[in-house]
């Protein structure tokens, strides 16, 4: 993909400063669509909380979508309202931003978030946009069969399914599979895919998380907090996962820096991450927790 050097040094220039800092310039990458079940376990308020800290990323939008029925009623929930409360934690997050930096949140109720990625993926921007996926593929299988055109505007980043041929079966791909199965086999939207071998990787110390980044920030807080009412059947064992922050990996984080394989499925190739490392990802967003502690409101 190319960009054009100075264009990119220019556009991340207030990005540094509203972070409070002035050194080394980061050139912007992509744009952002955030799409998650953040009803669900809290890795996704995580992943979205470093995609909107990330200086080299733009999120211009955040969708969410429903959770699987038997395991929201295992929680307690009723999975018809999971999507709205998912966009109620989501809106909580957001409000440790100033209002006007705030990107717009829609539910996915009926074709309500389908229609707002399809009004991102049409607005001309000279930024590449590519909408990440932590959850089923609902939103996105959605906006795809309303507009099949828009697979040539971006490309999708997405959590799920497995690395191996006939692998156990996997919450992200089973929660919504006739979704998951459009989108891979009847669509030609790029996607790198961030299977459960490679987002189960990403394990962070209950210790670590709990005595360590809970000072850095309110926000740092406010996250931790969300781990500490897990749904019953969450039994942690001095380790839990960030499953979703592969997301940002793939997108803030330097193209070259996430190895791939290739995997044909019919008449396309689809990439297929391995290798990312959990470590930089955690130290980066400790890291941008604190710089967004520190920055002038």
């Amino acid at each position: 993909m190319k960009r054009r050097h100075l264009l990119g040094c220019l556009a991340a220039l207030p990005v540094m400063h509203a972070l409070g800092r002035t050194g080394i310039v980061q050139r912007p990458l992509c744009r952002v669509i955030v799409d998650n079940d953040f009803a669900g376990d809290p890795d996704g308020l995580v992943a979205l909380a470093h995609q909107l800290l990330a200086p080299t990323t733009r999120t211009v939008l955040v969708t969410t979508s429903a959770l699987d029925a038997k395991l929201a009623a295992l929680a307690g929930l009723d999975a018809g309202k999971s999507a709205p409360a998912g966009a109620r934690l989501a809106a909580d997050l957001l409000r440790h931003w100033p209002s006007g930096a705030r990107p717009p949140i829609v539910a996915g109720e009926g074709d309500a978030a389908a229609r707002a990625i399809v009004a991102a993926a049409l607005r001309d921007d000279p930024l590449p946009l590519v909408l990440t996926c932590g959850g089923p593929l609902t939103n996105v299988a959605a906006a795809l069969r309303l507009r099949p055109d828009i697979a040539g505007r971006m490309r999708l980043v997405w959590i799920g399914g497995s690395a191996a041929e006939g692998g156990e079966s996997e919450y992200n791909l089973m929660t919504d599979a006739a979704a998951a199965r459009f989108v891979f086999e009847e669509t030609q939207i790029p996607i790198l895919q961030i299977p459960q071998e490679e987002y189960r990787r990403f394990q962070v110390s209950v210790a670590e998380l709990d005595d360590g980044l809970r000072g850095i920030s309110p926000l740092a807080g406010w996250l931790v907090d969300k781990y500490r009412h897990l749904p019953p059947f969450v039994q942690l064992a001095g380790t839990l996962t960030f499953g979703d922050s592969p997301l940002v990996t793939a997108t803030a984080f330097d193209p070259a820096a996430t190895p791939f394989t290739v995997r044909r499925i019919k008449e396309r190739e689809v990439r297929m991450a391995h290798s990312l490392d959990p470590r930089l990802n955690y130290a980066d967003l400790a890291e941008l927790l604190r710089l967004h502690q520190n920055a002038p409101t």
